[in-house]
């Protein structure tokens, strides 16, 4: 029989036990799932980010990495050069939220809720320093590109 975590760390032969998904303690394989959840939806949301520059790179005079330069050029922007950061957004939330309910103890709705939490936080951010963006962008992003896309990734995840 497998002992508490302190007796399994008093035996650093079997502390790797504690990593072990079935010994785990739920609260921390919860912690562990929105944490692994983050990560990879960051991943994807910057990878789609570089993806979409690189297909569809911003008007000319725009240094992306300045807000300012953004902002003042935000009426340039095509449709799809707005959708392309939606979609990174909506993509990123999603596949977080899949592997923080794939890995979470039981439903694992609440932590991909917490993802999409986290993103939907970073999603208003966004939208505050660049307050000249159109009005439907905001809201597309806002509304559906992240707790509706970690509520569907809860749900893909328990297929």
């Amino acid at each position: 029989m497998i002992g508490t975590n302190a007796e399994l760390l008093a035996r650093p032969a079997n502390a790797i036990l504690l990593l072990n998904p079935s010994t785990m303690h739920p609260i921390l394989r919860n912690i562990l799932a929105v944490i692994a959840g983050l990560v990879i939806g960051s991943i994807v949301n910057m990878a789609l980010i570089m993806l979409s520059g690189a297909l569809f790179p911003p008007p000319p005079g725009v240094d992306v990495n300045d807000i300012a330069s953004i902002n003042a050029h935000i009426g340039e922007y095509s449709v799809l050069q707005l959708l392309a950061p939606f979609f990174a957004h909506a993509l990123g939330t999603l596949a977080g939220a899949f592997v923080a309910a794939k890995l979470a103890v039981g439903s694992g709705l609440p932590q991909a809720m917490v993802v999409g939490a986290f993103f939907l936080l970073g999603g208003i951010m966004a939208v505050s320093m660049i307050p000249n963006a159109p009005m439907w962008f905001n809201v597309l992003d806002l509304v559906v590109g992240y707790l509706p896309m970690a509520w569907l990734g809860a749900r893909l995840a328990h297929r």
